[in-house]
């Protein structure tokens, strides 16, 4: 007899763990299908040790230039890439082990395998095909594996992988996808990086802060494509500040390897081919959801373009199947993931009032050096979508906190509807503003106006003073500019 579940989570990412836990919170009888590691790519090999990474760099940067903060360090500062990679790692096991206490503590079962749809409501799990890896922590009593198991809701969560370009595709040596990139065995002294999505930009910054020449090779006429262009413009010139150099609107079109390096030619914007050698080069053009080998053809289950069709409550075609984050389509963030768990859910459960995404309101953090952070339109989509606006923006040189961290090079660029004053988008570069974002994704789900955040009190000194004084500087009335 198989196993019967109320609801059985296929992936144990950032959508996968989240949508186990608030079910089992709401009484359902839970099990995760794991093939590999709990807590997905975004604890293992993303979000979470690409920052440990980052911050290395951040430490050496600071260790490397003291004197501007009136420090004197005597004799050579180098990083020492293997303990580098070493914190990262166990950061990742520390998370992985996090999940498996999760799991125990909510007495969600832990399935090991690949799991396949077979029929309405039922699973088969079979092998897995990738090296698992579990836990040091302790896992519920009753971890199964290999098996037949019913539920009544199916929620598939198995997210996303890099997407290869023909004929460029990584090889783990001298093309590297972000597993790679992630933990070198020695640090190439060139580096070259197709595309400048946060993936692409992240390690870009994290390699020409290690002190390798770094070129950034994108398709799109900015980096960071999805970003407001005055901010990515602003981003663009820091970076090439650092020493990274920069192709817009350039795309690479053939690479031939050698023994330990890469010539990629690169195809520029006005049509002739540049030649570009480096030791490694690293393939940043996206990621493409997790769908096959599922059984989603047996079912019935409707994709576009490599990704699961849902709703806003995240139901798939068939009933009682779902499907939540990477592989659900974009934006491809581990938080819109964890978001669309709990709405999956709580829809599953019955709860009252449970509103479906809204993917506007979904911020966007990219940890380069500096940071850029942004949630809702830029200014170019509000104009495309005929809006009548006024933007605001406030630049760090005039903010006293920024000033005396040494930080004075940012800008926030706030964008209202002149008309009624709703905040339809914030976009930030300069450091911290991952953190600072929130407050105006806080400020666009409680719907608050121009008034309302002038009329909010920011502690000074902050960096967070530069979002009130965007917002004045909107309306004529900055302050401090």
């Amino acid at each position: 007899m198989a196993e019967n579940y109320d609801v059985i989570v296929i992936g144990s990412g950032p959508g996968g763990y989240i949508a186990a836990i608030r079910a089992a919170q709401l009484g359902l009888k839970t099990a995760v299908v794991e093939r590999e590691h709990l807590a997905g790519i975004c604890s293992n090999w993303g979000c979470i040790p690409t920052k440990a990474l980052l911050r290395s760099a951040e430490v050496l940067h600071y260790a490397q230039h003291p004197g501007s903060y009136g420090i004197k360090i005597e004799g050579t500062v180098t990083p020492d890439l293997k303990a580098i990679v070493a914190r990262s790692r166990g950061i990742a096991e520390r998370m992985n082990g996090g999940v498996g206490f999760l799991m125990k503590k909510n007495k969600v079962d832990v399935i090991w395998g690949e799991a396949k749809l077979t029929k309405p409501g039922e699973i088969v799990v079979g092998k897995s095909t990738k090296p698992v890896v579990q836990p040091q922590a302790p896992l519920p009593k009753n971890t199964k594996g290999e098996g037949t198991y019913t539920a009544k809701h199916i929620i598939i969560a198995t997210g996303a992988r890099p997407r290869a370009l023909p004929g460029i595709e990584p090889d783990g040596k001298l093309i590297w996808t972000y597993f790679e990139a992630m933990k070198p065995e020695e640090m190439p002294k060139s580096l070259l990086v197709m595309g400048s999505g946060a993936i692409g930009i992240e390690f870009a910054s994290f390699y020409r802060t290690m002190g390798v020449d770094v070129t950034v090779v994108e398709v799109m006429p900015n980096v960071m494509p999805v970003e407001d262009a005055e901010i990515s413009n602003i981003a663009k010139k820091q970076f090439e500040k650092q020493g990274m150099k920069i192709h817009l609107q350039a795309k690479v079109t053939k690479v031939e390897k050698a023994a330990n390096s890469i010539t990629a030619h690169v195809e520029m914007k006005d049509g002739k081919v540049e030649k570009i050698t480096a030791d490694r080069m690293i393939s940043a053009v996206g990621v493409q959801g997790n769908i096959e080998n599922l059984g989603l053809e047996t079912l019935g289950v409707k994709t576009d373009r490599g990704c699961i069709v849902i709703d806003g409550y995240g139901k798939t075609n068939v009933p009682g199947v779902y499907a939540i984050g990477d592989v659900a389509g974009p934006p491809m963030l581990a938080h819109k993931a964890e978001h669309e768990a709990v709405i999956c859910v709580e829809k599953i459960a019955g709860l009252p009032n449970v509103h479906p995404m809204d993917k506007l309101k979904i911020p966007g953090c990219t940890y380069c050096h500096p940071q850029v952070a942004s949630v809702g339109l830029t200014e170019a989509k509000a104009k495309e979508l005929g809006r009548d606006i006024r933007v605001g923006r406030f630049p760090f040189v005039a903010n006293g906190k920024a000033i005396a961290l040494g930080e004075d090079q940012g800008m926030v660029k706030t964008i209202f509807d002149k008309k009624t004053g709703e905040l339809l988008g914030a976009h930030m570069v300069g450091a911290e503003v991952t953190e600072l974002i929130q407050g105006f994704v806080v400020a666009m789900n409680l719907e608050t106006t121009e008034e309302d955040l002038m009329h909010t009190i920011f502690p000074h000194p902050t960096i967070s003073e530069t979002m009130k004084e965007s917002v004045l500087d909107a309306y004529g009335r900055a302050l401090n500019a």
